[in-house]
């Protein structure tokens, strides 16, 4: 799994106005081709009467799948300028539709490549950009007698504390960058002069949001 990278934070829609054509893009987070096929095609559903629907989404660990469709506009001023702004900012599993009602001015190769890539950066502002960093999930057990101090002292770490459970001792979920395992396990066995369990139970990733 891949220890971090940015994305859609929501899906989201932004609307501008350009020569009296409108301009609405919409942007989500698809991990999977299916997923970005549906989305696209949802959008063209609600917006069947729209002149274009244009495309691009950028998939995989090392963007392994990158698609762009003009659907009608002249070839590479719709599709290609949406597929740059996520390659420009660098996003992964995001897939962005903008479509166009005309409004009866042409805009030129350049002012629809122009329009087309403003659209795509302002449906992304409106739905955010998050960083997912992949991090353990590890359980801490203790005596109750440790529970103040490592409560605590894990409440005022850069570790979050996912959750407790109170049985014959306590068990506290912690979530750790996984990088930082060992250097979590030995401050904690420090602090509990080697008193306590510690297991890594699972992976989860932990949402930024990236101004």
């Amino acid at each position: 799994m891949r220890e971090s990278y940015m994305t859609a934070g929501s899906s989201a829609s932004a609307e501008l106005l350009i020569q009296k054509s409108r301009f609405i893009g919409f942007a989500a987070r698809a991990e999977t081709e299916q997923e970005a096929i549906d989305f696209i095609n949802s959008i063209k559903e609600q917006h069947r009467s729209a002149n274009h629907n244009c495309s691009a989404y950028m998939l995989g660990e090392h963007d392994s799948i990158q698609k762009a469709n003009d659907d009608g506009e002249p070839s590479g001023t719709a599709g290609v300028p949406i597929l740059e702004v996520l390659k420009k900012k660098g996003l992964k599993d995001t897939v962005i539709v903008v479509t166009r009602y005309f409004g009866g001015i042409k805009l030129g190769s350049g002012g629809l490549i122009r329009a087309y890539g403003k659209a795509a950066s302002e449906a992304l502002a409106a739905a955010g950009i998050v960083e997912r960093r992949l991090h353990a999930v590890i359980k801490v057990t203790i005596d109750y007698t440790w529970l103040g101090k490592v409560e605590n002292e894990i409440r005022q770490s850069v570790y979050p504390l996912k959750g407790l459970e109170y049985t014959d001792g306590v068990q506290l979920f912690v979530h750790v960058p996984v990088a930082e395992e060992d250097i979590f396990s030995d401050w904690i066995q420090d602090m509990t002069n080697g008193q306590s369990d510690i297991l890594r139970i699972n992976e989860e990733y932990l949402e930024f949001p990236v101004k």
